[in-house]
């Protein structure tokens, strides 16, 4: 039976984990299925933007400990797969959007930092709950330590302490936290966003965030000011530059209708 299911409409591609009988764990079939699924995703020129979603009450309960209890000395875990995961949400080149209408604890937290958006329900809970299982969050660090504020790491990663989807909002491990019935609204409005930016732009725009300072804000500024005239000569920026004098829509923008 598949754990992950796809689903594209109006150049947005859903993802959704839907192994509720588990709590939508990390087990090694649904982490090889979703790779498959954001592979897909990546070779689809029609899919502009991902929404990563969940079926059941659970976003996703972390590593599946039964399939770790079960691996045999010297046999990959599920929790070192977790990292081709995270790595390939993190590199992804198109925004990744994370719905959240219910709890997410260990690795879930990874998948939620790798997202570019990510909204919850304000009622949503998590908990960085290694620690209480004697193991450490060592793999979705890569993930959750840029977007959490040092002293609220210290605290979670310490205590394994649950908190909400306010407080997650507070700290950086998520975008927004609505109302239950505002989520599935709060995500379109985000995906009609998203989709409006050109593709080599907003894949640009994600390398952004992830580029390190060299040192020199010299040699930054002349770095970046190549790279901006770059994307103004383009065919993309010419368009877009286009689009916008003329008062339309850019070519890339899909309509309603488009799947």
């Amino acid at each position: 039976m598949d754990l992950v299911r796809t689903v594209t409409a109006a150049g947005v591609t859903t993802v959704t984990l839907d192994s509720p009988a588990n709590r939508n764990a990390l087990s090694s079939q649904l982490m090889e299925e979703l790779l498959d699924a954001f592979t897909a995703a990546h070779d689809d020129p029609a899919v502009r933007a991902v929404v990563l979603s969940h079926t059941g009450p659970v976003f996703c309960s972390g590593a599946d400990l039964k399939e770790t209890a079960r691996a045999k000395e010297g046999a990959r875990v599920p929790a070192e797969l977790l990292a081709d995961v995270l790595s390939e949400l993190w590199e992804f080149p198109k925004p990744v959007v994370a719905r959240l209408a219910g709890p997410a604890r260990a690795g879930g937290l990874g998948l939620v930092a790798a997202a570019d958006v990510a909204v919850c329900t304000r009622a949503a809970t998590f908990a960085f709950s290694e620690v209480r299982l004697g193991v450490v969050p060592a793999v979705i660090s890569a993930t959750v330590l840029p977007r959490l504020t040092s002293r609220a790491a210290a605290e979670l990663y310490l205590t394994g302490d649950v908190f909400d989807g306010v407080r997650a909002a507070e700290i950086g491990l998520v975008t927004r936290a609505v109302e239950d019935d505002a989520l599935d609204a709060t995500v379109a409005a985000y995906c009609d966003s998203l989709v409006r930016g050109g593709p080599l732009a907003l894949a640009g725009a994600k390398q952004l965030l992830r580029r390190a300072p060299s040192g020199s804000i010299k040699e930054d500024l002349a770095e970046l000011s190549e790279q901006s005239a770059g994307y103004f000569r383009s065919d993309e920026g010419v368009e877009g530059v286009s689009a916008f004098r003329e008062k339309r829509p850019a070519s890339w923008v899909p309509s309603a209708t488009d799947s």
